[in-house]
């Protein structure tokens, strides 16, 4: 028997299902954009080996290509101002823990494995992590307790890895150099010499990065690439090698000034072609637009001179002038970052820390360090609480004594102070050749000077400018009180 309904029967139960599906719809659209809005975005922190601001174009460098790192400022921020220290370790320590070097710095080549690092803290909020390039972190140089755990990354928060001198030193057994042929560690397992062979150290981490990016494109990710480039030896890369052989002996650097200088800037060069390659891989994955690339250096230049904004600068990497610890920093986040702009804001290696743990949306507790400041405002177009200086407590524990001296500086855009004596304004006097406080001082100096002072009396004591790698006594202020935020 057919059922026959009246017409207007018939109507009200089309608009009643239509209602339901446009409601279905809704329903369906606001999840999917509330599950867009809720997942955190992915960071990809990209460090570069020994290399100053003045070597990229987009800071006013005139010997190198580098249309990448420059496309990433001109679409997104470039900051003026950021600090490292002036060698790699410190560095790496003070922005993997956001701590002052004065709280758990005590060796080179050594990262204490009861800290807790970025690491930790963004596994803990739920994302993949992963670490390639140059470890140089388990206390090889001083035979360190658990030196030779192959698992140390690992236990530091990430994943995975893929990094060169884990467990082995270069002149030791299964050692060699990260360029070509590199002996390398993946997952706390040997990749020998013989297995890289004919093979490029910066392509196959970048390859395992841009691979982490793809098989993690679900769900958040954090990825912390401290590169092997441009640390010396200063050799050939891939796309200037020619038919020279490419192994171990390939990583053995000319004694000609100007070669050096060749391949130095070849290296520079390639580097860039890397950060280009990561930045496609994010963009074909479909994610720039909930991934933070940021891009950095851990220390000045070694010993290289370059044109700058028309003069020539000579790195200083290990001193505490400006070639030494002033770095590049470009931040790109697609429809977050202002375009183009230019920040004068002052940032500090410690302050990663605290970003990081603002972008995944945590709490820092009593566990976490006190010595950053965000600057995800920042990145999103906002003032936010920028830094009134950035201080510096840098002792080395790196070569002879007073080849690498230790000192305790701050500074803010415009002066420096040190807490010998000495005080430099360094737009105007880079190699800082005038001291201040040996002229007189008119009010505005003055009162920077009281600002600046004022900062280094409430430091701990100043490292010994005669300590050295073999120093037995090292000092460190875990517990000190909170110099950044002392309200907090």
């Amino acid at each position: 028997m057919e059922l026959i309904l009246p017409k207007k029967i018939i109507n009200l139960i089309v608009m009643k299902n239509i209602k339901n599906v446009i409601g279905i719809t809704f329903l369906f659209f606001s999840v999917s954009m509330i599950s867009q809005e809720v997942k955190k975005p992915n960071i990809i922190l990209i460090m570069a080996d020994d290399v100053s601001w003045n070597c990229f174009g987009t800071y006013g460098a005139e010997d190198y290509e580098t249309p990448n790192i420059d496309a990433l400022a001109s679409k997104g921020i470039k900051f003026n101002h950021c600090y490292s220290t002036p060698i790699c370790t410190p560095s790496r320590v003070k922005i993997m823990t956001g701590q002052y070097n004065f709280r758990n710095y005590t060796h080179f080549g050594y990262l204490n494995p009861k800290d807790k690092t970025f690491g930790h803290l963004m596994k803990d909020a739920g994302y993949k992590t992963a670490i390639a390039g140059k470890w140089q972190l388990n206390g090889l140089y001083h035979n360190a307790e658990g030196s030779l755990d192959a698992n140390r990354p690992q236990k530091a928060g990430f994943d995975e890895s893929y990094l060169w001198q884990v467990t082995t030193q270069k002149k030791a057994l299964n050692g060699g150099e990260r360029f070509w042929s590199p002996p390398l560690e993946r997952n706390g397992k040997l990749i020998s010499t013989e297995e890289n062979m004919g093979k490029y150290g910066p392509d196959i981490m970048s390859d395992f990065v841009c691979d982490f990016i793809e098989e993690n494109k679900d769900e958040p990710f954090f990825v912390y690439y401290p590169t092997v480039l441009v640390h010396s030896p200063f050799v050939p890369t891939p796309e200037t090698i020619g038919d020279q052989p490419k192994g171990q002996s390939a990583n053995r650097a000319p004694r000609d000034r100007k070669l050096k200088k060749d391949n130095y800037v070849a290296m520079v060069n390639y580097l860039d072609k890397i950060v280009g390659k990561i930045v496609k891989k994010v963009e074909d994955e479909g994610l720039l637009e909930n991934t933070i690339i940021l891009f950095t250096s851990d220390n000045g230049t070694e010993s290289i001179t370059s044109r700058w904004n028309g003069q020539n600068i000579k790195g200083a990497k290990g001193e505490t002038v400006d070639m030494g610890t002033h770095v590049p920093f470009i931040a790109y986040w697609k429809g977050h970052t202002p375009k183009g702009m230019e920040s004068e804001d002052l940032i500090d290696f410690t302050d990663f820390y605290t970003t990081f743990a603002d972008i995944a949306s945590l709490n820092l507790t009593d566990k976490d360090p006190i010595d950053g400041r965000s600057f995800l405002p920042q990145l999103q177009g906002e003032t936010g609480k920028p830094r009134e200086w950035v201080f510096w407590h840098y002792q080395p524990y790196w070569g002879k004594a007073g080849k690498y001296k230790g000192a305790q500086f701050v500074r803010n855009q415009e002066y420096k102070l040190y807490r010998n004596g000495g005080m430099y304004h360094i737009p105007s006097d880079i190699h800082e050749t005038k001291n201040l406080l040996l002229e007189e001082l008119n009010t505005s100096l003055i009162f920077t000077k009281t600002i600046l002072q004022n900062v280094l009396e409430q430091a701990p004591p100043a490292p010994s400018v005669d300590e050295d790698r073999e120093s037995k006594e090292r000092p460190v202020y875990p517990s000190w009180k909170n110099m950044v935020n002392p309200n907090d």
